[in-house]
């Protein structure tokens, strides 16, 4: 007797379907993503399989579950696992206090344009604790989860996306839904592939360093190989980031720091000679390492302490690249006429897309060549994102950079 498929029939079948998800995720059985290692990736910059794994079993690399999830695809099983995420969310900007984890938060949906990252890692950069505390330009509407440099695995790219598919290794530069999540949302012009050879944690560690030195050195300050440039605060994210790029490109680099720990970081990490900051006398030192003439390029981390020093250091006709301020200075702007010299700032996000497509090329050589490796200080759970933000705003000469895991 053949037994013919009926409306009620189907809708019982796909009830057991249903049943068969709830009671895998209920038994105990521990799943996981397969990692690009276990089936191998097409280039360098390699993917991970969208393949449900129970630890105790090898599952089919063509992305369909092991045979006891009666053939749902990792998406389905996915979708019915969850459709909440854990992320940090403000709801009033203040102190690092504010920044608070919930744990029932919807994971977004991706437009068009936009991909859906499950986030591993995301870096905390200082911005972020401006824009926290609502003393930034920007100013997001409450409540929200902050944070621009993510790193993860694509979960789901919108119909216009052409660059990426699931399972691509990515980092990203700027996030649409805040990278301090277990997932967020980015925008294709702001994500790139992420090399086979570098750990999610530095990943995290590449957007805003890495993009902010590139940008500052060549684009702002129009720098050339064999001039000497000065990095005034060297052992954070974008001053180590501004040693490697430098050194790379062909620089004479000086970098300053607050600690010997500090100084052995900056010297490994591309400084041909590096200075204690919080030494007297060090600017001097640094006008004989540059034959009395000063450097060609200082990129200046502390605009509001160290301005009117960079402004007797620099070369004539030299350029100060002001990356970080935290307060105001009083100079005389005849400083600047003696020298003839040019002070600019930078902001990241005013790039246009010619510059973003030279910054992405630029880094990604940086991987593939090898020297891009960013040097993480310090990794905290999701959990403690305010203990992280209290951490760079110390005024310590913090080394390295800080990253939350997820």
């Amino acid at each position: 007797m053949q037994l013919i498929e009926t409306p009620n029939l189907i809708v019982i079948k796909v009830a057991l379907k249903i049943l068969c998800v709830f009671l895998i995720l209920h038994s105990g059985k521990s799943f996981a993503t397969a990692s690009s290692a276990d089936f191998g990736s097409a280039n360098d910059f390699g993917s991970h399989p969208d393949v449900c794994l129970p630890t105790d079993k090898v599952g089919q690399p063509d992305g369909i579950l092991p045979s006891h999830c009666n053939g749902l695809p990792m998406s389905v099983l996915r979708g019915a696992a969850r459709a909440v995420m854990k992320a940090i969310r403000v709801t009033e900007f203040g102190g690092p206090e504010v920044l608070k984890i919930e744990a029932k938060v919807p994971i977004p949906n991706p437009e068009d344009h936009q991909i859906l990252v499950r986030v591993h890692a995301s870096g905390i950069n200082p911005v972020d604790t401006y824009i926290r505390s609502g003393t930034h330009n920007i100013r997001p509407a409450l409540p929200f989860t902050p944070g621009m440099d993510s790193a993860g695995v694509v979960e789901k790219v919108g119909k216009a996306v052409t660059h990426f598919k699931p399972g691509d290794r990515v980092y990203s530069v700027r996030t649409v839904t805040g990278a301090y999540a277990e997932y967020a949302v980015v925008e294709e012009p702001y994500v790139a592939h992420l090399h086979k050879s570098l750990s999610f944690e530095q990943g995290a560690g590449i957007g805003v360093p890495y993009y902010t030195a590139y940008r500052s050195l060549i684009l702002r300050a129009n720098g050339k190989p064999g001039e000497t440039v000065l990095i005034h605060g060297a052992s954070g994210g974008v001053g180590i980031a501004a040693c490697q790029i430098a050194r790379a490109l062909g620089f004479t680099v000086l970098g300053t720091a607050g600690t010997t720990e500090g100084i052995e970081l900056v010297l490994k990490n591309g400084a041909h000679k590096a200075f204690n900051h919080r030494e007297k006398g060090y600017l001097s030192k640094i006008t004989d390492a540059t034959n009395g003439q000063g450097p060609d390029i200082i990129l200046e981390m502390l605009a509001n302490v160290n301005l009117e020093n960079d402004l007797n250091l620099i070369k004539t006709r030299g350029r100060i690249v002001n990356i970080g301020s935290r307060g105001t200075i009083q100079i005389s702007p005849r400083f600047t006429m003696g020298k003839e010299c040019v002070v600019t700032g930078v902001m990241l996000m005013t790039s246009s897309p010619t510059d973003w497509a030279q910054m992405h090329g630029a880094l990604r050589a940086g991987m593939e060549q090898g020297w891009l490796k960013p040097y993480i200080g310090t990794s905290y759970p999701l959990e403690q994102a305010s203990q992280s933000h209290t951490e760079i705003m110390k005024d310590s000469g913090h080394k390295g950079k800080i990253i939350l895991k997820s």
